[in-house]
């Protein structure tokens, strides 16, 4: 049995509301096991023998059924978050800096690749490790220079979704 983690693009914000409690009644009613969820920004966990990719379709549709809106939906088993969140890509982090990880849908093609690197600066640095972005803002996170337009130029036909590394290492210490 795999632990994975869903992670949940934009909800919780503005009228994207997905109430915790019944998201992990609908992903046990799938079959799932030892389902749990973790702060209210949409990281649900579970457990399946099932691929990572048929869970992320099927938590995603019985989502998107129960609330009526697209929640594009990022699956993670533990060890690859385990990974991402003990990673030092950048080494110390300087007090008021933001370290994120950014999840895309798929793995990047090298166009995409490319793209992504690109929009690193002076500002924000960028490090790709496996299929994920480990990126860091010289400043608080309301300070970047990537905002969503910037992803969406670079990454046009590949959501994404980000998560800080602080919440990301309390989430693994309970996986």
């Amino acid at each position: 049995m795999t632990r994975y983690v869903a992670l949940l693009r934009a909800v919780n914000v503005g009228r994207r509301r997905v109430e915790m409690a019944r998201a992990r009644e609908l992903l046990t009613d799938l079959g799932y096991d030892d389902v749990d969820s973790f702060v209210n920004s949409g990281n649900l966990v579970l457990s399946s023998d099932a691929a990572a990719a048929t869970v992320e379709k099927q938590v995603r549709a019985a989502l998107e059924d129960e609330y009526g809106f697209e929640i594009t939906t990022f699956v993670r088993n533990a060890k690859q978050l385990r990974t991402l969140a003990g990673a030092d890509p950048f080494g110390s982090i300087a007090d008021g800096h933001t370290h994120f990880v950014l999840f895309p849908l798929t793995k990047f093609t090298p166009i995409e690749r490319r793209a992504v690197l690109e929009l690193a600066n002076g500002h924000d640095e960028l490090e790709i490790r496996g299929q994920d972005v480990h990126w860091l803002i010289h400043a608080k996170s309301t300070e970047t220079t990537l905002g969503p337009q910037q992803w969406q130029r670079a990454l046009p036909d590949n959501p994404t979704t980000a998560r800080n590394v602080t919440m990301l290492r309390r989430l693994v210490a309970r996986l």
